[in-house]
């Protein structure tokens, strides 16, 4: 069984930082590309940063550049989202997923990812 966990969310002051981890087991985790995903309540899903196989290259949406970075440790099987400088507009559930067959044309796509993680409540206060 595939299973991805985030954790590592909760509330936290605009300005402060988090760092979120996502846990893979049941998958060859080196084979995936690894994203981030958030969705806020009424919004759909969107697209937050992406990190290749080999972790070198990473992908980042506009609204979080310069602010978050996506990292990755294969020898043990998570991704980490270190979020810094965090704004109100950041408050989301935010998702990890896996996609097999990712690429640099495809990596923001949801609909090409093949597994997600039940997602962790990321807060910011204003």
């Amino acid at each position: 069984q595939v299973q991805l966990v985030e954790s590592g969310g909760g509330l936290v002051q605009a300005g402060g930082s988090l760092r979120l981890s996502c846990a893979a087991s049941g998958l060859t985790f080196s084979a995936y590309m690894m994203g981030w995903f958030r969705q806020a309540p009424g919004k759909e899903r969107e697209f937050v940063t992406a990190i290749d196989r080999s972790a070198g290259t990473a992908y980042y949406a506009d609204s979080v550049k310069g602010r978050f970075t996506i990292s990755r440790d294969n020898a043990k099987n998570t991704v980490y989202l270190q979020m810094n400088s965090l704004k109100p507009e950041d408050t989301a559930v935010y998702y990890c997923a896996a996609d097999r067959y990712g690429n640099s044309g495809t990596y923001s796509r949801g609909d090409r990812y093949d597994y997600w993680g039940q997602g962790t409540q990321v807060t910011v206060s204003s």
